[in-house]
């Protein structure tokens, strides 16, 4: 049995409910992000590396290595 996931919306959204917010669900496995316009494609990732994606955009560290 395939457990539907609990999407969470982000705090950058406004809290409304129009289809403008990302969004993000979590597995023991896996990483989900996902825009709420197009709900069905989703972005999967392993946590170790959405964190390290995350972190390279936190710190410019790509334009930095151009």
């Amino acid at each position: 049995m395939v457990v539907p996931l609990k999407w969470q919306k982000s705090s950058f959204s406004g809290g409304g409910e129009g289809n403008d917010c990302l969004e993000l669900a979590s597995t023991s496995t896996a990483l989900h992000l996902r825009e709420s316009d197009t709900p069905a494609i989703a972005l999967t990732s392993a946590p170790a590396a959405f964190i390290h994606f995350l972190a390279v955009i936190r710190t410019d560290t790509l334009n930095r290595q151009a």
